[in-house]
Order: C-alpha cells, then sequence, then structure tokens
C-alpha cells in the first residue's frame, strides 16, 4: 500500500513526502480509518449533508429530499411552473401535502394555461371544451383527498362537469375538499350534495365564487346549508337552470327570493320537506321568476292558499306542475289558482295527498288550464264520481289521466267517464282504488271511447269479468292493456276483451291473475299474435307450455316474455326453440322451478336474439349451466 501511495506516474515509486504541493490540497483528505482515504475535489458550498456508514464491503449515502424542507409558499411557486396536467398530477401522487398544495391552486394562477384565457378584467374564461368528465363519491369514499385528487386530476383531462357525493356516517367532507373544487373545477356545471350533515356553507361558498358555470344543482338532507349559500350562488352562478332542495332545514325565504330575482334562466325548481320555507318565499320565487320557468315541484311544505293563488296569476310559462302533500291549503286555493287565468300552458298536473283537492277545486283547475294533457291524482279523499266527469269535461284537452287510492271513484264512475268523455282520452290508469264495488252498469250498444289506446288497472279489488266486458265494448281501440294483480278475473273475461279489440293489442300486461289458464294465451296468440310485442305473465302460476306453444306457432313480432312463476317447463322452452319467426330480445323466467338443465340447448338458440335473460331463483338449473351460458350468451345481460 505504502508503494502506490508513493506512485508518481513513472517508473518508480515516490520516496517521499505529500503528493500534493499544497497543504490547502492536503487538507482535502478525509480519514475513514487507518489504511483508507478518500478525496473529496475542490467544490462549491455543499447542498447536502450526507453522513457515509459503511455496511460490509459497500458504502452506501443516506440522501434526504431537500424540496421537503421547502416552506408551502416556494413549492406553490413550483407548482404553479409545471408545464402541464400530467405533471401536476404525477406530482399530486407523492404526499397529502403536495396534493392539498396542487389542489389549492387557481387555473388562473398557472404559468401555463391551456383551457383558461385571462380576460380585460383579470378573471378566467372557461373554454366551451371543458366540463365533460363526471364523478361521484360515496360513503367513505367521499373524503377530502379524493375531492382534492379530482380538482388535481381532472383539470387537464377535460376538466369537471358533474360531481356527486352521496354522504353516509363515515363520509368525511369538510370545507377543505369542497375548497379544492372552487379552486381547481370552475368548469363545474352540476353539483349534488346528499346526505351531508357536517357540510356547511363555509365551503360552499367558495364553489359560489369559483364555480359560475353553475347550471344544476341538487342539494338533499344537507341540515347546515343556509340560505347564505343559496343567496350566493344565485348572485354568482347566472347560468343556473335546475334547482332541487329536499329536507334542508336551513333554507328558507330569503333563499328562494334571490333565487327568483337573480336565476333569469331558472326552468325548473323542487322544493320538498323544507320547514323554514312559507308563503313568503313561494311568492317571491314565482312572482319573480322570469319566463323561462316551466317546472314548479312543490312537497310537504308549510304553504297555503296564497301560494297557489300566486301560482296560479304568475306562473305564466309552468307547463309542468307538482302538487304534493301541501296538508294547510283548502279548496279555496285550487279554485283561485284556476280562476287566476295563468296557467294556460300547463301541460302535466300532479296533485298528491292535498286535502284541497275537491270535486270543485279540481272542476276550477281544469277549467283554467286550457291545454292540460296529462292529468295524475294521487290519494284525494274528495274526489267523486260526478268530479271526476265534471273534471274531465272542463279539461278540454286531456289525453291521460291517472287515478291512485282514490277510494270515492266507482265502477259507474269510471264507465261513466268513458262514455261522456271519451271524444279524447287517450291513455287511463286505475291503481289502489277500492270503491269498485256492486257493479250494476248497462254498457251502450255502440262504442263511445274511441279515442282510448291505453287501460291500465292495478290491485283495484272489484274489477271483475263483467267489468271487462263492457269495457270491450266501450273501447274497441285498446292496443295496450294491463290488468295487475286482478284475483277475480277469468277466462272468461279476458277473452270476451280479446275479441273486442279491433286494433290488435301490442303490450298485455297480466301479473298476478291467478286464475288465467294457457286458453287465455292461445287465444291471444291467435287473434292478436300478429301485432303483440311484449307479453307479461309473471305469477300467472296456471299458465304453462300449451301457452308456450302458442306463442311459438303465432307471435312473430314479440320481443318482450316474462313467464316468471308460471308452470312451464323444459318441453315449453323446446317449443319456444322451435320456432323460426320468434326474435325474443327480453326473456323472463324467475321462480320457474319446472325448468331444469335440460333446457340448455333451448337457452342457446333461444339467445342468440336475447339482449337480457333472467333466471333468478330457477333452483333447477345448475350453476355449471348457468356459467356455460354466460360463455355462450356472451351479447346478453344474464340475472342468475
Amino acid at each position: 500500500m505504502s508503494k502506490v501511495l508513493r506512485f508518481t506516474g513513472g517508473e518508480d515509486f515516490y520516496s517521499g513526502g505529500s503528493i500534493y504541493p499544497s497543504p490547502k490540497e492536503a487538507s482535502l483528505f478525509l480519514s475513514l480509518g487507518k489504511h483508507v482515504d478518500v478525496y473529496f475535489p475542490p467544490r462549491k458550498r455543499s447542498r447536502i449533508n450526507a453522513p457515509f456508514v459503511f455496511s460490509e464491503d459497500l458504502f452506501e449515502q443516506k440522501r434526504q429530499d431537500t424540496i421537503e424542507v421547502l416552506p408551502d409558499e416556494c413549492l406553490f411557486e413550483i407548482f404553479r411552473r409545471l408545464p402541464g396536467g400530467q405533471e401536476r398530477s404525477a406530482c399530486a401522487c407523492v404526499s397529502k401535502r403536495w396534493l392539498t398544495l396542487l389542489s389549492n391552486i387557481c387555473p388562473n394562477e398557472l404559468r401555463s394555461q391551456n383551457n383558461l384565457a385571462p380576460t380585460s378584467g383579470g378573471e378566467e374564461v372557461v373554454s366551451e371544451d371543458d366540463g365533460f368528465l363526471s364523478r361521484s363519491l360515496e360513503g367513505k369514499k367521499a373524503t377530502d383527498i379524493r375531492l382534492a385528487a379530482i380538482a388535481v386530476g381532472t383539470a387537464d383531462r377535460g376538466g369537471l362537469g358533474k360531481l356527486s357525493i352521496r354522504g353516509s356516517k363515515s363520509s368525511r367532507v369538510t370545507k377543505l375538499g369542497l375548497g379544492a373544487i372552487a379552486h381547481g373545477c370552475p368548469s363545474l356545471r352540476a353539483l349534488s350534495l346528499w346526505h351531508l350533515s357536517s357540510v356547511g356553507d363555509e365551503g360552499l361558498l367558495e364553489i359560489a365564487n369559483g364555480c359560475r358555470q353553475l347550471q344544476k344543482l341538487d342539494l338533499c338532507h344537507c341540515p347546515q346549508i343556509t340560505d347564505k349559500f343559496l343567496v350566493a350562488v344565485a348572485r354568482n352562478c347566472p347560468n343556473l337552470t335546475n334547482i332541487s332542495i329536499e329536507t334542508c332545514s336551513s333554507i328558507g325565504n330569503e333563499g328562494l327570493a334571490a333565487v327568483g330575482q337573480f336565476c333569469q334562466n331558472l326552468k325548473s325548481i323542487s322544493i320538498k320537506n323544507c320547514p323554514g320555507v312559507s308563503d313568503q318565499g313561494v311568492v317571491g320565487l314565482i312572482s319573480r321568476a322570469g319566463s323561462a320557468l316551466t317546472k314548479v315541484k312543490l312537497q310537504a311544505l308549510n304553504i297555503t292558499d296564497v301560494s297557489l293563488a300566486v301560482i296560479g296569476h304568475y306562473a305564466t310559462a309552468v307547463n309542468d306542475l307538482t302538487l304534493t302533500s301541501l296538508h294547510n291549503v283548502t279548496e279555496r286555493g285550487f279554485w283561485v289558482m284556476g280562476n287566476g287565468h295563468g296557467l294556460q300552458r300547463l301541460r302535466s298536473l300532479i296533485v298528491a295527498a292535498c286535502r284541497g283537492a275537491t270535486d270543485l277545486g279540481l272542476e276550477s283547475l281544469g277549467k283554467g288550464c286550457p291545454n292540460l294533457k296529462q292529468l295524475c291524482i294521487r290519494s284525494s279523499a274528495f274526489l267523486s264520481d260526478g268530479g271526476l266527469v265534471s273534471l274531465m269535461k272542463s279539461a278540454s284537452s286531456l289525453e291521460s289521466l291517472q287515478l291512485e287510492e282514490c277510494h270515492r271513484i266507482t265502477l259507474s264512475g269510471l264507465f261513466g267517464l268513458l262514455v261522456d268523455c271519451g271524444d279524447k282520452l287517450k291513455s287511463l290508469a286505475l291503481t289502489n282504488c277500492w270503491g269498485f264495488k256492486g257493479f250494476d252498469f248497462r254498457s251502450p250498444q255502440v262504442s263511445s271511447c274511441k279515442s282510448l289506446r291505453s287501460f291500465s288497472i292495478r290491485n283495484c279489488p272489484g274489477f271483475v269479468d263483467a267489468c271487462l266486458v263492457t269495457l270491450g265494448k266501450i273501447c274497441p281501440h285498446l292496443q295496450q292493456v294491463e290488468l295487475s294483480g286482478i284475483t277475480g278475473i277469468t277466462d272468461e273475461g279476458i277473452l270476451r276483451l280479446l275479441e273486442c279489440c279491433e286494433d290488435g293489442l301490442v303490450k298485455v300486461n297480466l301479473s298476478g291473475c291467478i286464475n288465467l289458464t294457457d286458453r287465455v294465451v292461445s287465444a291471444m296468440a291467435k287473434l292478436h299474435g300478429r301485432t303483440l310485442e311484449a307479453l307479461i305473465l309473471d305469477g300467472c302460476t296456471k299458465i304453462g307450455d300449451l301457452g308456450l306453444l302458442a306463442i311459438a306457432e303465432n307471435c312473430q313480432l314479440l320481443s318482450d316474455l316474462d313467464v316468471s312463476k308460471c308452470a312451464i317447463s323444459d318441453f315449453g322452452l323446446t317449443a319456444l326453440a322451435c320456432s323460426s319467426q320468434l326474435n325474443l330480445q327480453v326473456l323472463s323466467m324467475s321462480g320457474c322451478s319446472l325448468v331444469s338443465d335440460k333446457c340448455l340447448p333451448a337457452l342457446k338458440k333461444v339467445g342468440r336474439t336475447l339482449l337480457g335473460l333472467n333466471l333468478q331463483h330457477c333452483t333447477a338449473i345448475s350453476t355449471r349451466s348457468v356459467d356455460l351460458l354466460l360463455e355462450e350468451l356472451w351479447r346478453c345481460d344474464i340475472l342468475a
């Protein structure tokens, strides 16, 4: 070793002395031991304090990332100079600190701006191409960290346009996460917040100031959000078109009045179960709203007849109106609303669980809405047969009528309606009406309701075979028939109805009619097989293979078939598979216990055209057969 240290590059070894003439250079040696010296050349002031660690025969140098010791202000300046969104996204993955800093950089603070251009006033302008990305957070995934990641990650990928947050007890959303969205997503157009009990105005006010392109706002079960936020949104977001507020106890009249005053582009508003909203808020909203407002929904509010009077006078552009559970509104409110002559454009009306919806109130409303096309009345305890007929006569343009839980309507009122007002009605539906008792109606000799095309009755006890006979004579042009849960009808009534339908049935739903047999299906297939497109026989336990055989032979246009819980077997499915003209797209056979693995070849053949197949609760079909179908019918959605 001593000879090596004395070697000067010539043929002889150096005899002694220092190899560096200058003592200063000699001091640059760093002694690590008795026989080991390491030389460091001259350099500037060291940036890294890196001690050496000896491990066996290797030397390892521990290094510390010096950028971490920089204050947030310096990192902020570095991050806002990054060339693009990919680089910012990559940096955001390093640590929560970096993510937080990046998420608080506003687009107008970036040195390299791809989507934004400064205006003369210093504000940013969002490109029309921004805002087509959609993000949704639910439950425990709703956290500030994820919101910050969304704010950073979507900025350079088209911009965030829709954000939905469905909270729960495990959600951790605060003003920090919402502030990140406000800073990084100026293109946000739709915001939906559900079940966020801890979210208040502080973070949302930043969104109101930073996301001025907002068009749709949906708030549900957010008790800490107040009028302060709603006022800020109304002032700062002129493009707001849709607002839905449900069960927000701190939102009241001031916020609604501001919406009516500043949101002149508002098209739709829905307010449900907000105890702070009264007549003052509804009046301020409706009386100030612009001509763009076309849809209004008021449900479970502490409003009175005053609000309905204002609607009847000022809601001149509204064509869709829903009034539900307004317990303080009386008959006078509906009467005044109908006589206000402001609902000339109203085309769709839903009135549910309103004690003021009496015969007189609804008749007045029908007169005041000359263009009303669709009417739905639910849970009306005061609408009678006479009121129903008067309503139909006053609503001269009505085409679709739905009655649900109107127990004072009887069979006499129903058929009286069809006879006296059947020149324009196209669709009639009744659900859970229990007043159908003691039928004694003499049907006319000629048809009276030539316009009716769709008739639906669900869970109405008292509707029997004689009703179907009368219905067929009065309405010979039916194309869609639903008799769901009507246990009182038999083959005889259905057969008489089938014979009266002159134009050919297109859609038939007989689910829950437990007394029907294959005889009905065979007759329907022969009489209407050339027009039938959908047949629902769910729960018809007496219908089996003979019905499927008739369908296979006659129904060439059938695309939707539901034989769930029917008495079909492998033989019936084989008959369907052998049909050369049948092209089913949806087949449901849930709960068919007689179908086994033997039908697998038939299902494969039928499945060539299927888009949906329901095999749930078919206990005789093995898991292996289902797996084979999943592999074979890859285009079909299979439920098993």
